[in-house]
């Protein structure tokens, strides 16, 4: 049978939106799939202590957010009455188009927008899909006179690049902040998800295609879409020297510095190398996907994607005493010298390293990991030894969290 050939540009589309796993991840760290929900005895057993991303089918089928949340059958109207014309909720504002970066240089938190008026732009820019007329995606959005002058100004002229991200529906640290709390009403938790303790319930919405960039969370989390699509790439946390993540003193430290469309491979190296430690999988209406803390994550969301997340802390998040930290550090300082030496050495990198001494670590300016020069001598006291020394010299370049001297 002859391959039907697809138009110019087609080909390419539909590569970057199937589901693929990278060449160099390992099959102990592929998700797994799962074509029906599994029960909590399950999902508590073998899928949460494995720390491995897992995809569910249909877990949100038949439920009522679901069913009356959908945008294309009357959910923007449900959602106007439901939660009302006086609620604000923060939405989060892109300088960089439909691209959603961590670090507050490339986008601002626009604080007292009306649910209402976000709603009325969904409803217009779905009225211009469904006419097939660009004149028609403005019409009517400039009636709504819920919110400022400045604010409403700002909202409606970047229209294509507001974005509900992490609105509270449930917060057990900050009830004052559950906007959408009424929401909930509409929520039924997996059953797979019974018992647990959750930190937060989020809504995310997107008026139009937009991508999150890359970056880690610090509590497990059930991604669960109620309405159109999300892709999402992963990475295990052992990828992490080829993400170049944010220095760990910044407010986006757990974000990588890495663009996701032009990403400067000259001044990220390694960066080249992150498709082949990825793995994408695609989430339709009722999926959902379980990413384990500290996964990193980059989700692209189709026009109109709607989507809620349960947060909860790991087991060993929950039952780490601080009086133990300083034995965590050393071991986990230990291991991860030995992983960063053997990635250097497979990239035939270790050639150049200078001999490891206190000097060296200084003239890297290692010092920065730390927030005083007081904190980092204490520090090399503390942990000191050759081994430790040369690990928190890797660890910092593993992590880009330096800049050389030459």
């Amino acid at each position: 049978t002859q391959k039907k050939k697809l138009p110019d540009g087609q080909g390419m589309q539909a590569e970057e939106d199937a589901e693929f796993v990278g060449a160099r991840v390992e099959a102990g760290l592929r998700a797994a799939r799962f074509s029906s929900p599994p029960s909590s005895e399950e999902f508590a057993a073998s899928i949460e202590p494995k720390n491995v991303p897992a995809v569910f089918r249909g877990v949100l089928n038949g439920s009522a957010a679901s069913s009356r949340w959908d945008p294309l059958h009357g959910g923007l109207d449900y959602l106007l009455e439901k939660v009302g014309p006086d609620v604000a909720v923060e939405a989060m504002m892109s300088s960089t188009g439909h691209v959603f970066y961590g670090d507050l240089r490339s986008h601002e938190r626009v604080v007292s927008i009306p649910f209402s008026t976000f709603m009325h732009s969904c409803k217009s820019y779905l009225g211009g899909l469904n006419a097939a007329d660009d004149s028609s995606k403005d019409k009517g959005i400039g009636e709504e006179p819920t919110c400022s002058e400045e604010m409403c100004s700002a909202s409606l002229e970047n229209s294509e690049q507001l974005y509900l991200a992490q609105v509270s529906i449930l917060n057990t640290e900050n009830k004052e902040r559950c906007s959408l709390e009424v929401l909930k009403e509409d929520i039924q938790e997996p059953i797979f998800l019974k018992g647990r303790p959750f930190s937060s319930i989020n809504f995310w919405m997107s008026r139009a295609h937009m991508r999150s960039s890359t970056h880690y969370d610090p509590h497990h989390n059930l991604l669960c879409v109620v309405a159109g699509c999300k892709k999402v790439t992963l990475w295990s946390p052992s990828a992490s020297p080829f993400l170049y993540p944010m220095p760990v003193y910044g407010e986006a430290s757990n974000h990588s510095c890495v663009s996701i469309e032009e990403p400067d491979y000259s001044s990220y190296t390694r960066a080249k190398y992150m498709k082949e430690y990825s793995e994408r999988v695609v989430l339709n209406c009722g999926d959902a996907l379980f990413i384990p803390e500290g996964w990193y994550h980059q989700v692209d969301s189709d026009d109109l994607t709607i989507a809620i997340n349960f947060w909860w802390k790991s087991r060993i998040m929950t039952e780490m005493l601080e009086h133990m930290d300083a034995y965590y550090l050393r071991r986990i300082l230990r291991r991860y010298f030995y992983y960063i030496w053997a990635i250097h050495i497979s990239f035939n990198m270790c050639c150049s390293f200078p001999r490891l001494t206190v000097c060296s670590v200084f003239k890297c300016k290692s010092v920065l990991f730390f927030p005083s020069f007081l904190q980092f001598m204490y520090f090399l006291v503390y942990f000191s030894s050759p081994l430790q020394v040369d690990c928190v010299y890797l660890m910092l370049l593993g992590n880009n969290i330096h800049r050389m001297n030459e």
